[in-house]
This record gives structure tokens, sequence and C-alpha cells, in this order.
């Protein structure tokens, strides 16, 4: 601990990743911390991220990680200088927790389970003395245009500096219900308006009948119609639900897609990404000639997964009992383009609350990147989702909440 500063008392709202790290890393530099966590314990939605095997981060160096950054990367350049991708799994792995890397440098606990991660930061905020608050707060105290502290449902703290960390709005049931937004209104701080980020995508084409189907190796790509551009096209994987469409794929795909309005977005699938136009059309005129008497609907097992089958006729307007044989040119080369890039109109994103990631938040313009201080009060400091910075998938959401807490914590605990 610096000697060089007395003691600061830090008040930390929301105990996520952004406010267990701020909390360490408050208490590393000298503060007494009071972590107010709402939940019965600590790293709620934590423990189901990454389908609970928690991608924890991303292992990339810090010119790639802004690349990676959606809103507002620049604003992160501190943050990340100060707490790095590397510095992350240094963390961890000195917690005990043995880290592995997997396709596209997404770091996991070699475990595969998230609750290790939690575990770890809960056990180190406790060892540090952190005195751990089960209760909602309600709203922060200000004099001026400083902090003084905060009240909960039954009382008022005193602080010197509060830092907020209380996740965005998406899955409300793990405690991420918006809460800091409702603080930076009434103390009159801008608030970027706030939508679903790497969440699934409704379709205005009923694909029901293909729920449950997994998709392996396709390319999505999704076109702007507005800008008559595509904003987005990458190999994956992807599934089918009742609504549309969710998956791997189709959740980074959502990133891209900031003003949703019906009728601007396409999405194409390509079945066949590996063969080019005239290669697959070869590949069909094959499977043909081995079916030439068959009926068009028994001629495609080699083609597609038997489940969208059906579907995949529908939509080529081609009969189902049609003789393969009877089959034009012109309906072949039709279905082609149909396996190369079935078309589906996106209608817009799934709830809020069932996005991974909100995106929007407090405006990076009432902020000081260098020490995440609100430029309109002093105590008063923000770190992680709720602030208007996101990222694709892959371990960088994780990593702002870590970087954008270490530098809160550190800098509420030396004060001005």
């Amino acid at each position: 601990m610096d000697g060089g500063y007395s003691q600061r008392r830090v008040g930390i709202i929301g105990g996520g990743p952004a406010g267990m790290m701020a909390s360490i890393y408050a208490v590393q530099n000298g503060a007494e911390v009071t972590l107010f966590e709402k939940n019965p314990y600590l790293g709620k939605k934590l423990g189901i991220t990454g389908k609970g095997r928690c991608n924890v981060t991303n292992d990339c160096d810090n010119a790639e990680f802004l690349k990676n950054v959606i809103a507002n990367p620049k604003f992160l350049y501190a943050s990340i200088n100060n707490f790095s991708t590397q510095d992350t799994k240094s963390f961890f792995e000195g917690l005990g927790v043995p880290l592995k890397t997997e396709r596209g440098r997404r770091v996991f606990p070699v475990s595969d389970k998230a609750s290790d991660i939690v575990n770890a930061l809960k056990n180190c905020v406790l060892d540090y003395g952190v005195r751990v608050v089960n209760q909602r707060v309600i709203s922060i105290v200000t004099e001026g245009t400083r902090v003084t502290g905060l009240r909960t449902e039954t009382e008022e703290y005193k602080f010197d500096a509060i830092i907020c960390a209380t996740g965005g709005a998406s899955y409300p049931m793990t405690g991420s219900d918006g809460d800091g937004y409702k603080f930076a209104r009434e103390l009159g701080i801008e608030i970027s308006p706030i939508f679903p980020s790497l969440v699934p995508l409704e379709t205005k084409e009923d694909v029901s009948c293909n729920m449950g189907l997994s998709l392996k190796n396709v390319t999505l790509k999704i076109v702007d119609n507005k800008k008559g551009k595509t904003v987005f096209s990458e190999l994956g994987e992807m599934l089918f639900t009742h609504f549309g469409l969710t998956g791997p794929l189709v959740l980074s795909a959502s990133s891209h897609m900031r003003e949703m309005e019906r009728g601007r977005y396409t999405a194409y699938i390509d079945f066949k990404p590996a063969l080019d136009f005239s290669e697959l059309d070869k590949r069909v005129i094959s499977d043909f000639s081995k079916n030439i008497n068959k009926d068009f609907c028994n001629s495609l097992g080699n083609l597609l997964p038997s489940k969208i089958i059906p579907y995949m006729i529908e939509r080529s307007g081609i009969r189902p009992d049609a003789k393969v044989n009877e089959i034009t040119k012109v309906q072949r080369k039709a279905f082609v383009d149909t396996l190369k890039g079935l078309s589906l109109e996106i209608t817009g994103f799934r709830p809020l609350r069932e996005a991974i990631v909100t995106a929007g938040g407090i405006s990076v313009k009432e902020i000081n990147p260098s020490d995440m201080q609100s430029k309109k009060y002093k105590g008063l400091y923000f770190a992680g989702e709720v602030i208007d910075v996101d990222a694709y998938t892959g371990g960088y959401n994780l990593q702002i909440a870590f970087s954008t807490g270490a530098l809160a914590g550190m800098h509420a605990s030396w004060g001005e």
C-alpha cells in the first residue's frame, strides 16, 4: 500500500466483474472499501457467461483489443494500457485458476467452469477485507458537485468516493436492471440510448420448422439495405429458433447492426461456402445424376441436413414431388442460388433482457478516460457495462469490465 495517501472510504455499487475488480484495486491502493450487491451473492451474471464456461478475456495485444471494441474504443486507451488482457491472465492464474486459449484467442478456465472465475474473484475480495453489503442502493448522495455517500433501502452511508459498476440492462434476473442509468439521470448525467448487443435476431420468415437445427461451417452475411453494403460476413456456427436465428455467428452479427429498423437488414446464409457457384452447381448436377428417377425431395440427403430440406425446397419454388429428371437448368440454378444465399429479412433484435451485452449507457463525454471519474461530480467513478462501450464476442466485454474497474478502483482510492 502507498503510505503517501490517507485512507479513503470508497463505496462500490455492483458486485459483478467490474465492481469486484474495482474493490480489489481500491484496497490494494490503500482504501477502505464497502461493496454493495443487491443479490445474495457476488458475480451472479458472471457465473452464466460463456454458457457457464466464462470467456474471461482474449489473448491479444492492446492494439488488437481496441480494434474489437465497437463503441468508443479510444475511450478505453488508458484503461487497457493500465490493465491489459495479459494482466487479466496473470491475475487469475495468480489466484490459482489455470487458463487455456481456444479458437479466436478466446481465454477460458481449464476447468470450463465460470464458477472458478467467480470464486477466485469473490475470495480475493473477501481476503482483502472488503465489506460486502447485500442491499440495493437507491440513490447516490451529493453536495454541490461532490459525492458524499449513498443510500440503501435502510440507511445512508458516507464515502469519499463512489464507483458505479451496476452493469447494463441485459439479463435483469441477474441484477443488471438499469440502476446505474437511474442514478445518472437523477444527477443530470447524459446517457446514450441503450439497446441490445450480442443478441439473437428475429426474422420475417417463419423458420420455426427448423427450430433447434444447428448449422456448422456456414457463412452468415448481413446486408444493410439502407446503405447498400455488407456489414458482417463470417464463417462459423448458428442455430434456428422459433423466432429466427441465434448462435455464435448471429450474436456477433447483431453487434454490427447498430440502428435496427424493419426492412433495413437482410441475412444471407451460404450453406456451402467452400464451393463457388459453378463448383456447387456441378456438385448438384452430380447428385441429381445419381438420383435421376427420384423425387426432388428425396435427392438432397447428401447436400443438406434432413430437417431443413422441406424448407429449402419450399424456398426454391420447385415441387417436392417433381422428378429430378424434370428439373430444368433454370430451376437448378435457382436452387443453387438458394444454397449459396438463403435470404431472411431481419425484423428486430430479441428483447434487451436476452442480450449478452447492453450497448449505449453513460456517455463517454461525461467521464474522464484517464481515471474513470465523472466530469461533473468529484469522487464519482464509473466502470464496466454501465458505460457506453461494448465490443464483439470473444472475451472483450469482460476485459472492458476488468480494465475500467481496475482503473476506477485505483484512482478512487487516491482521490483528485
